[in-house]
């Protein structure tokens, strides 16, 4: 699943004729329209299906897909995940990177000290935060341009200089 994104989570129905309600992964306008193909993800299945209706709004989204005409057969698919193909997205901007290929990096300091490896992100509203574990040990590190100094996504490696007191 290299080239697709994870954009979203089901959590929902919405309504007695098949809209589901999701969590949003998505930041800025939404590339999904009508007719596009998304994939479902349940149960270590990858289904794909063609999105009917697609309304974003703030932090979730509306979501029909064809086939998916009643609140059960929607209520079958709270908890599964929506993905959408990369070349749907807008291109990104220098230095700027999905998550998805940024979970999973290995955290090295500038000085070549192991940290870890970045397990999961949370966005504060001034910048995102970046959770680095390492046998025990989580450090929380700020995606600022003062602590985040190099990201190879092909060496699969973030090169960082720690903050005072860290």
């Amino acid at each position: 699943m290299s080239n697709l994104l994870e954009i979203g989570m089901i959590t929902k129905t919405h309504g007695l004729k098949g809209m589901m309600k999701a969590t949003s992964y998505l930041v800025g306008k939404s590339p999904i329209k009508e007719g596009d193909e998304l994939i479902i993800v349940q149960n270590s299945q990858n289904i794909p299906w063609i999105a009917r209706a697609f309304i974003a709004k703030r932090g979730h989204f509306f979501l029909k897909l064809e086939g998916i005409d009643t609140v059960e057969t929607a209520q079958k698919l709270i908890g599964a995940s929506v993905w959408l193909s990369k070349d749907r997205l807008s291109p990104l901007e220098e230095g700027e990177y999905y998550w998805a290929d940024l979970i999973g990096l290995g955290v090295v300091t500038e000085t070549g000290e192991l940290l870890g490896q970045i397990e999961e992100i949370f966005p504060t509203g001034s910048n995102d935060v970046y959770v680095c574990r390492n046998a025990g040990t989580e450090r929380f590190l700020p995606g600022r341009v003062d602590v985040v100094k190099e990201i190879d996504l092909v060496k699969k490696l973030m090169v960082v200089r720690l903050p005072a007191g860290m």
